[in-house]
């Protein structure tokens, strides 16, 4: 029985671990992309969804302004 204990701990070590991993790439990319939209005040942080909301906004903008030109 401790053997089976120590697997499953090991294997909620490894998940974790994962997901911790995980979500540190996630917040890079999301640092990389608030570093190219543009934003005012430019010391204002954007949550994870106002940043994916914004990029998506600023995106269909300049769409819409090149199939105007």
């Amino acid at each position: 029985e401790s053997l089976l204990s120590k697997q499953k701990r090991s294997r909620r070590m490894k998940a974790n671990d994962r997901e911790r991993n995980r979500m540190h790439h996630l917040n890079s990319a999301l640092d990389a992309l608030r570093s190219v939209l543009p934003t005012f005040p430019d010391d204002a942080k954007l949550t994870k969804i106002e940043t994916l909301r914004f990029a998506h906004n600023y995106i269909w903008a300049l769409t819409q302004s090149l199939r105007l030109a």
